[in-house]
């Protein structure tokens, strides 16, 4: 059963894609010729973050690189992430900057 998944990006710009069931939210993407930054495609890395704004998602395996504070404010990694229902998420490479702070700034 494949559900829909809306991905919007600071710049207003939104689309949607229609995700299978055990498809992740990067998999979907990349099938509908959408990018999403991503780089392990693991759980490890972050570079995938996303906000999950509406919905439900589950992982098949821990999101090594979200601490849990991240999951709790709702930050997903779409390169793991399963919906289990319509979703609506905030992507882009500005997410990844908001969970780690830069020592240099």
């Amino acid at each position: 059963m494949a559900v829909t998944v809306t991905l919007a990006w600071p710049d207003g710009r939104t689309e949607t894609v229609e995700c299978g069931a055990g498809e992740s939210i990067v998999d979907a993407a990349e099938g509908a010729g959408i990018g999403l930054p991503y780089g392990c495609l693991t759980g490890a890395c972050g570079t995938c973050t996303a906000r999950l704004c509406d919905g439900d998602i589950h992982y098949e395996r821990p999101p090594r690189a979200l601490k849990e504070r991240h999951r709790e404010a709702g930050y997903v990694l779409a390169c793991i992430a399963r919906p289990r229902t319509d979703c609506r998420l905030e992507v882009g490479a500005h997410l990844q900057a908001e969970l780690v702070e830069n020592p240099w700034k």
